[in-house]
């Protein structure tokens, strides 16, 4: 398996599977205002000038992706597809951004679905569930 940033050509890649993992196991949760948001979030044209976006790749085939906003100090999105889950791929994607970002502290909006994947990567609530334009979150901080 090997991780780095992802290339122009490899976007529409790593877009299908952000939105194929949200669709089975975030969607469900969320109301049809918060998953049109998502998408639209995910299709903005901007969003890859906006995020630094890292991939773990397994054959050339994207596997996971990890990105960041705010000179890497927040998490945007985080997703395996879920042949690959539970193999420690989220973690190693994780931890090049913690190599990667500059300050302290990691923050991230979790959703329902990933609050306990953050929880085992060290981060802690610092909020309660909250509900912004139909997208569910918590918000959430890793200290290096």
């Amino acid at each position: 398996m090997n991780i780095r940033k992802i290339k122009e050509n490899e976007r529409n890649e790593a877009v299908t599977l952000v939105l194929n993992v949200f669709m089975e196991f975030e969607a469900p949760v969320y109301s049809l205002e918060g998953i049109e948001n998502f998408k639209d979030y995910v299709h903005k044209s901007t969003i890859f000038d906006e995020l630094q976006i890292y991939a773990a790749f397994h054959s050339q085939k994207i596997i996971g992706v990890i990105a960041t906003r705010k000179q890497g100090s927040h998490i945007s999105l985080f997703f395996v597809d879920p042949k690959y889950q539970r193999q420690g791929i989220g973690r190693k994607l994780f931890n090049q951004v913690k190599k990667d970002c500059t300050g302290d502290v990691l923050t991230v909006n979790a959703s329902p679905y990933a609050v306990q994947i953050y929880k085992r990567l060290g981060f802690i609530a610092t909020d309660t569930e909250q509900t912004t334009d139909g997208i569910r979150f918590t918000p959430m901080i890793y200290r290096k």
